[in-house]
């Protein structure tokens, strides 16, 4: 057997997956570099892959996120140990894009929420981010998803 045979193949990325990878590095370019939305939404579709991303979820996420700022903050900062100024860039732009999606994308179960933040975490984050991600992202599914987390909770 090849060694690429061996190596099982990752499924292909879905577009909404692509699009949160996307966001996730305007938000980075926004809170570190001082772009503005408009350079962000300028720039991505000339980054390789774009093509394949969900471009309407990406301008909608990024836009959604920037405008909503401040509240998505707040709710965040209610669930951390340090100031949200000093998480690292990468945690604290999944943690705004998961905040925003659990509050505006109620067709998105909060669970595939969370998975998508994780994997970005530990696609571009570093070591443990990941699981300092999923411990706020739950804390704010029971706030702003209580039916719905109770519900899966039920069925366990």
């Amino acid at each position: 057997m090849s060694e690429q045979e061996q190596t099982p193949k990752a499924p292909p990325k879905s577009a909404r997956r692509r699009a949160r990878e996307f966001v996730l590095q305007g938000l980075y370019q926004w809170r570190v570099g001082g772009a503005d939305e408009a350079a962000i939404e300028a720039y991505a579709p000339e980054m390789e892959g774009f093509a394949k991303a969900d471009r309407e979820f990406f301008v909608g996420t990024l836009r959604g996120v920037i405008g909503q700022q401040a509240a998505l903050t707040e709710r965040i900062a209610a669930h951390i140990d340090r100031p949200f100024a000093e998480l690292s860039p990468v945690e604290a732009s999944v943690l705004l894009m998961g905040s925003f999606e659990m509050v505006n994308h109620p067709e998105t179960p909060y669970r595939v929420i969370i998975n998508e933040a994780i994997e970005l975490t530990k696609a571009f984050g570093g070591t443990d981010g990941h699981k300092y991600v999923n411990g706020v992202l739950d804390k704010i599914a029971a706030d702003v998803r209580a039916a719905e987390v109770a519900a899966r909770r039920k069925g366990r």
